[in-house]
């Protein structure tokens, strides 16, 4: 995903669970909140899907007893890019080679590269101690629309390439040392022991036929590739399924909203009334009011609008309730230490319902009687 908006450190790594600062409208009770890792920041890259999905799976090793892991995001990302750069190539230029992408992209990366240990593989070979993709990018860029007018690629171009992200990344392991064991990023990633062939992306649009698995239209879904399609109840019930039976969920949706409000408020709603602001409610107990409802009608039509936009991916960690008892997703965001609840904020049931793009869980999360219908 590609945000314009970063936001600057306050810590490089935040304590797992989020901490109350100070008091205010929006004060929760945590109801269900499952094992994460360290909150990290993803800076000036637009890298949040590989973030988030990272901190999905370090979730999951901890649900499945494998204790705790640090992953490397960028060597993820680099292999992303000699896919995406391959895809542009052979779409003659028709391709997607900005930052963005999704969930499963890094689940295929897992899968064909291996992953790496946060110490084998920063990714930051520049004068930054954070990541900062704003010229990289620039240049990657320059070499796949040369290679496109080209219309070949020659061995001195995959030297180019390579050239490049060892430039600004650094060298890629072949080999590394993890609590004094030999690894290659293919045996570290057995050694883990995860089936990511157990991991499914769902969404819930209805211009496609719900239970079967359909293409999802957004840039950043590069690679075509098809989702499980949901009605929203049913949509909605995974999430609350797995987050109530100590499953995460990484979560791919909407943050351009005025509702959504990362720091200091740390809340995403949906106002009922778009003239609100939250500067209006600073110093007082009062909550703004959300819209009525949120059914499909309403989610499809924010999609086929516009109003919906592919903008950022987040991990959803558990649930909480505000004052007057309304639901809440707790999310881990890819922004550091940078908002009074260490990294985290509050998205309300709505929001979620309304803005939404996709989801990725382990497919036993998925309700018995949801699973059959989509065949899982």
């Amino acid at each position: 995903m590609r945000l314009s908006r970063f936001i600057l450190p306050l810590l490089l790594l935040a304590p797992a669970l989020p901490v109350q600062a100070d008091d205010g409208p929006y004060d929760f009770t945590i109801t269900v909140e499952n094992p994460t890792t360290s909150v990290k920041n993803q800076y000036r890259s637009g890298t949040c899907w590989c973030f988030a999905t990272t901190s999905f799976i370090e979730s999951e090793l901890l649900r499945m007893g494998k204790g705790e892991y640090d992953f490397s995001e960028m060597y993820t990302v680099r292999w992303n890019y000699y896919e995406r750069l391959q895809d542009n190539f052979l779409r003659r230029g028709k391709g997607n080679i900005t930052e963005g992408s999704i969930a499963h992209m890094a689940m295929k990366i897992f899968q064909k590269y291996g992953m790496v240990p946060e110490e084998a593989y920063p990714g930051i070979n520049y004068d930054s101690p954070l990541h900062d993709h704003s010229e990289m990018t620039v240049y990657i860029k320059a070499i796949a629309d040369a290679s496109v007018e080209l219309g070949y690629r020659s061995p001195e171009y995959f030297e180019l390439q390579d050239a490049l992200f060892d430039i600004y990344m650094g060298r890629m392991p072949s080999t590394f040392e993890y609590e004094g064991k030999e690894y290659t990023p293919e045996t570290f990633r057995d050694m883990l022991g995860i089936d990511f062939d157990d991991y499914v992306e769902l969404t819930s649009f209805s211009h496609h036929p719900f239970y079967s698995k359909v293409p999802l239209e957004i840039p950043d879904n590069w690679d075509h590739e098809t989702l499980y399609n949901l009605p929203l109840d049913e949509f909605m019930e995974v999430i609350d399924n797995a987050l109530t039976n100590g499953y995460t969920v990484c979560w791919d949706g909407d943050v351009s909203e005025n509702g959504y409000v990362y720091s200091p408020t740390a809340v995403a709603i949906l106002p009922a009334d778009p003239n609100v602001s939250f500067e209006d409610i600073a110093g007082t107990d009062t909550l703004i009011q959300e819209v009525e409802f949120v059914d499909q009608d309403v989610r499809q039509t924010l999609f086929e609008t516009f109003v919906t936009t592919d903008d950022h991916l987040e991990h959803i960690t558990g649930m909480a309730t505000d004052h007057d008892g309304n639901i809440y997703y707790m999310t881990k965001n890819s922004w550091a230490d940078s908002n009074r609840y260490g990294g985290y904020h509050f998205m309300s049931e709505k929001y979620v319902r309304a803005k939404t793009v996709s989801i990725l869980v382990h497919k036993d999360a998925i309700p018995k009687n949801i699973r059959k219908k989509l065949g899982l």
